[in-house]
């Protein structure tokens, strides 16, 4: 009977304790927290230092206008610029110094264009399709959302729109309050707007 008053008390603390525990792990987002960050990510996306390069056709953007590239420069087979003009003819592997001017080439590395079978050309899209278009595997070069995540978080030549260099204004989304809401639309599945 002894052993029962002690075990008692003990069987009252189980569901006081589910109760902390519960509360120590981090809820999943849900959709319309998702949704929401997704938003953010759109943002960056469809900022000029994205989808100046991120193209329709075959001809790159460049300033904050989004003018067409001059030269004559297009994607190439590969993405970096036909053969006799590929893209590092100009863009180098780090921005060019200041001396050089406002408008000297920027650089980073791998400077090129997503390659013609996945163009992920997302001007002007709305949000359900630019949202549909980034996971899409058959367009965004089968990348599954944790190959997406290692991408815009490492990637040099993404990581370059925050430090672009020249006159050219960088992404308006610090870095790390866009990956805590690309992380935040990945980790729910990433759901799309409805409109």
């Amino acid at each position: 009977m002894r052993a029962l008053a002690f075990a008692l008390p003990a069987l009252a603390l189980i569901p006081i304790l589910a109760v902390f525990n519960a509360g120590s792990k981090p809820a999943p987002p849900t959709d319309a927290r998702a949704v929401a960050a997704f938003a953010t990510v759109q943002k960056v996306f469809q900022h000029p230092r994205c989808q100046n390069c991120h193209i329709p056709g075959d001809s790159p953007l460049q300033f904050d206008a989004g003018l067409p590239h001059a030269m004559g420069v297009v994607r190439g087979p590969e993405g970096k610029g036909a053969a006799g003009l590929p893209c590092s003819t100009c863009h180098g592997e780090a921005n060019l110094p200041a001396s050089y001017g406002a408008n000297a080439p920027p650089g980073a590395p791998h400077w090129q264009l997503p390659p013609p079978q996945h163009k992920m050309a997302w001007i002007g899209l709305p949000a359900p399709k630019l949202c549909a278009m980034i996971k899409d595997k058959s367009s965004n070069g089968g990348r599954d959302f944790a190959a997406l995540i290692k991408h815009v978080s490492e990637d040099k030549l993404v990581l370059w729109g925050w430090a672009p260099g020249g006159a050219r204004e960088p992404v308006p989304v610090p870095h790390p309050q866009f990956m805590e809401a690309f992380k935040t639309w990945a980790d729910a599945g990433g759901p799309c707007p409805r409109q």
